[in-house]
């Protein structure tokens, strides 16, 4: 049945097709197994200038096959665990039977070292430029599971299929060969599609082919689709009809994207007003269906408000569901039209899409704020994120990846983002650079250079370059440092005002550029909160003299729109007749920052611990939303146990570099009160200066750590175990390293400590390998040895088998001094690392031990701890355990449950639940760490 469809997919189709390939498929659904069944046949031409030796083609669905592909591996740097705790029957793949040419001859045909989803196909005679060959295919996939990428089969049974038949990769000055990373950024060349489909009664098929007739034999279906110039394909095979079919604008928009229970006749008007506006801003859309699904929008959502749980509504009625169906029919409507390479070219079709939302928000929903009504609701509308824009959040989105020094330029390619650059930070920062360009050129020719380039390039090949000769071309204005340096870096911006020279209608303003950039800045002279003049200044190199008119200005500021993405906007202001650049402002809990203020926080804080009891108390600090580099805080607090006052407080600064390995360096000083016993007290001082360290390749989760502090600390003579110098200085040089992966994690580090009456140095290693069959290894060696050491009279310095003393105050105990009950079963996984309670219990001259663990079901692990301590005067003690570990979520919340040791068996002596030990993290920063590490 060949081409059967060929004739009347001619004649279906009503407008001029730019594509030359073809695709006919034949497919069969057996959802028994899970499996569609192949027949494919590709018409390939060569539209290149040079003859082709070999064609490249996309198996994407087999990238599930394997946890080693580069789908896997990106699982993998993600800390995505369920791809690799999934059985093969979960993940799915490919099975090719025959690959054949004209006339049915055996085509050689091999999967790429390394890249599963990659098929090579040697051709015999070269394939000349305009003349075309035939690859007939027989296959059949596995659908995988649709936990990993919200694609495939759901748990109803249903199957929404996305790159799920092969597909020819893109020729263009050389193939364009992508691996399935679950970036949403395929790239196939367009085709003209016949499928016919043979599926069960039972399931209904959508997509957005045009459908040509559906009829029915026995127990299955006959479903023929064709499309014309198509790039992507999706393919929802469903047991009850999920989609709604709304025409608006000529168009039949095929969705089931949640729709707040709105009225059709709403969805309408506010379809048919989506589709005026991006036919009047692109141009027309050349399909008559636009496929709109709710996986189409949570792969790429609206941040923040795609975040709100369901009951929280803080939006007038049908404003979510017209700004999600905008993002997504805008989306579709630009991959699925112009043809860029998405792993380089990426950021045009982020940016022509952030910047038409935006325009779109401000056209029909002028005032809406970021947090919609609740920016009414007392209490709420104190804080300055109450006065955002809902525009405001791109910036401010991006910012926070600035501020971080995580951000990467927008030509960096898409598969070497960090996740939150790839997801939100650079689409945004994307966006926010074309209304930067609006502003400065004050006119509309960013808005008529995208109607330009859409239209002008539409189902053709196209590139960043023409993108940027467009846009170039209708500029009034120089805009070369937009791509020199905004787009094809990472430099930062910031602007500041040096001084201003008063004169008697004028005012004199010296601009300081603060980095390495040729950006234009924007100059205002502001009364009573309003904006007075405005002027751009160019080509400051570092600084530069402007004169604008005084209008009785009582301010002169840089940016004060905020439309330039600076990455500090405090310093922006300088007084003209006030007496301070920006009054001062006082805040009761943490709020996004306001750069016309000097703001001030105050938020109540508590800790515990067993003497202290619960802490309160308020907790003042300059550190808002979004990072600083200088910090402060001060927080006293009451213990209602001890009934007198403890905290902390701290002043650091910090220093980034881009794009360098040595990617920061902090310094500062901290300072702790607290009780590390009944009625006993510490004190600790500490001045520090860190080196942080990195891989250039930012996806890369390697980062090292140099950190010489000097600790002073002053303790509480304790009657019940005194020593003789409860007060001590430690001179303390660590370095760490981490390296944490799903598959290989590693984590070392070297310590070095220098006091009066002791020296010692130590080294721990640890490594965790998750293998194929999720068998999970974690192995970790800790060696320490005094250098000298005066203080063998007690142990308070010692090396510790299981439960550090902590002497340098770094760890989270609950109840430090506890030497029985609840408390003093808390561990910290440090020094030995033992579990059992063994004696010798420190070592005063030196120590070596090896901690192992693995799996046997889930989370339920068996561990097992051997070493050897070595104290002055005594032999070496060859000490060991095991047990079993509950790790709930490892390092923060586990169990362990000693069975055997040097004492014998454990889980038979009295008061066994005495024996228990457990980790518990109540630090909600380290809590939060579960979730950035996903994200950075």
């Amino acid at each position: 049945m060949k081409h059967f469809l060929f004739p009347i997919f001619l004649l279906a189709c009503t407008c001029v097709s730019f594509a030359q390939h073809s695709i006919s498929i034949e497919a069969k659904l057996d959802a028994e197994v899970d499996s569609i069944f192949f027949d494919q046949v590709i018409e390939y031409e060569n539209q290149s200038n040079e003859p082709l030796t070999e064609i490249y083609l996309n198996d994407w669905i087999n990238a599930f096959s394997s946890k080693s592909s580069y789908l896997g591996k990106r699982f993998s740097e993600e800390f995505v665990r369920r791809f690799h705790f999934a059985g093969e029957e979960e993940r799915g793949g490919t099975v090719i039977n025959a690959v054949t040419g004209e006339n049915n001859n055996p085509l050689q045909w091999e999967r790429l070292l390394g890249r599963v989803d990659i098929i090579r196909i040697p051709l015999s005679e070269p394939l000349a430029p305009g003349e075309k060959t035939t690859i007939n295919l027989d296959y059949a996939i596995k659908v995988p599971q649709d936990k990993f990428t919200r694609y495939g089969k759901d748990g109803q049974g249903n199957y929404k299929l996305r790159y799920w038949y092969i597909t020819p990769a893109v020729y263009n000055d050389g193939w364009k060969i992508y691996s399935h990373q679950n970036l949403d950024l395929d790239y196939t060349p367009p085709a003209d599609i016949e499928i016919l489909l043979n599926i069960p009664n039972a399931y209904y098929a959508a997509s957005a082919l045009n459908m040509l007739n559906i009829s029915s034999k026995e127990d299955r279906k006959i479903v023929e689709f064709v499309g014309q110039d198509r790039v992507e394909t999706k393919l929802y095979l469903t047991k009850t009809y999920l989609f709604e079919n709304i025409y608006a604008h000529s168009h039949e928009i095929i969705t089931n994207l949640t729709d707040d229970n709105l009225q059709t006749e709403i969805k309408e008007v506010l379809l048919n007003r989506i589709l005026s506006f991006l036919e009047e801003r692109l141009g027309s859309y050349p399909h008559n269906h636009i496929f709109v699904t709710q996986e189409d929008y949570h792969n790429s959502p609206l941040y923040g408000l795609n975040q709100l749980p369901g009951f929280i509504r803080p939006f007038p009625d049908g404003f979510q569901y017209d700004i999600k169906q905008f993002k997504t029919i805008t989306n579709n409507y630009l991959k699925n039209t112009l043809l860029l390479d998405p792993r380089t070219d990426q950021w045009v079709n982020d940016a022509i899409l952030v910047s038409l939302m935006m325009d779109y928000v401000d056209h029909y929903y002028p005032k809406m704020k970021l947090i919609g009504n609740l920016s009414d609701i007392i209490g709420i509308r104190w804080f300055h994120a109450a006065d955002l824009e809902f525009n405001d959040q791109y910036q401010f989105m991006y910012m926070n990846s600035a501020r971080l020094n995580f951000d990467q330029a927008l030509t960096t390619r898409q598969d070497s983002l960090v996740k939150f650059n790839k997801n939100i930070a650079n689409s945004y920062k994307a966006g926010i650079g074309l209304r930067y360009i609006e502003d400065y050129l004050g006119s509309d020719a960013v808005k008529e250079s995208i109607t330009e380039f859409y239209r002008a390039n539409k189902l053709q090949p196209t590139s960043k370059e023409e993108f940027k000769r467009v846009l170039q071309k209708n500029a009034a204005k120089d805009i070369s440092w937009f791509f020199e340096d905004y787009v094809n870096t990472n430099k930062k911006i910031d602007f500041s005002i040096k001084k201003v020279k008063k004169k008697d209608d004028s005012l004199v303003v010296t601009v300081r550029n603060r980095r390495n950039n040729d950006m234009p800045v924007s100059v205002y002279g502001i009364k009573d909160g309003e904006i007075v003049s405005k002027t751009w200044v160019e080509e400051v190199e570092k600084l530069k003299k402007v004169t604008i008119p005084r209008e009785g200005a009582e301010r002169v500021a840089v940016n004060y729109e905020q439309v330039i993405p600076e990455i500090n906007q405090r310093n922006n202001y300088k007084a003209v007749t006030t007496l301070f650049n920006k009054p001062i402002q006082f805040r009761l809990l943490e709020d996004v920052e306001d750069p016309r203020y000097n703001q001030l926080f105050f938020m109540p804080e508590f800790d515990y611990n067993l003497y202290d009891g619960i802490s309160i108390g308020p907790k003042l600090y300059n550190a808002s939303v979004l990072n600083k580099n200088f910090n402060f805080k001060i927080s006293p607090k009451y213990g209602f146990n001890s009934e007198t006052i403890v905290g902390s407080a701290s002043i650091s600064n910090a220093h980034q570099y881009e794009n360098s390995k040595l990617y920061a360096v902090k310094y500062g000083f901290s300072g702790t009160r607290f009780s590390y016993g009944y009625n006993l007290f510490y004190e600790k001082f500490t001045p520090f200066l860190t080196f942080a360290y990195r891989s250039n390749y930012l996806r890369s989760n390697e980062r090292q750590f140099l950190m010489i502090r000097n600790i002073n600390v002053k303790r509480d003579i304790d009657p019940v175990d005194p020593i003789n110098q409860p007060n001590y200085n430690v001179f303390n040089v660590n370095y760490s390293y981490n390296n944490p992966n799903i598959v290989n994690f590693y984590k070392g580090s070297f310590d070095y400590q220098l006091a009066e009456k002791f020296s010692k140095i130590s080294l721990s290693l640890e490594y965790r390998k998750l293998f194929k069959n999720n068998r999970q290894v974690d192995l970790r060696f800790f060696a320490g040895t005094f250098l000298y050491n005066d203080t063998r009279d007690h142990d308070y310095f010692s090396f510790a088998l299981d439960r550090p003393t902590d002497y340098l105050f770094d760890y989270n105990y609950y109840g430090r001094s506890q030497g029985s009950g609840l408390y003093s079963q808390q561990i910290i996984p440090a020094e030995g690392g033992f579990k059992s309670q063994l004696e010798p219990e420190f070592a005063n001259q030196w120590i070596t031990t090896f901690n192992a663990s693995t799996n046997i079901w889930n989370w339920i692990y068996v561990y097992g701890d051997v070493g050897l301590v070595k104290n002055q005067y005594d032999s070496p003690a060859f000490l060991y355990d095991t047990g079993i570990r509950a790790s709930l979520v490892a390092d923060y919340f586990e169990l362990f449950f000693p069975v055997y040791s040097n004492l014998g068996w454990e889980i038979a002596q009295p008061s066994y639940d005495e024996k228990i030990r457990f980790i518990v993290s109540l630090d909600i920063n380290t809590l939060l760490g579960l979730f950035k590490r996903r994200w950075y």
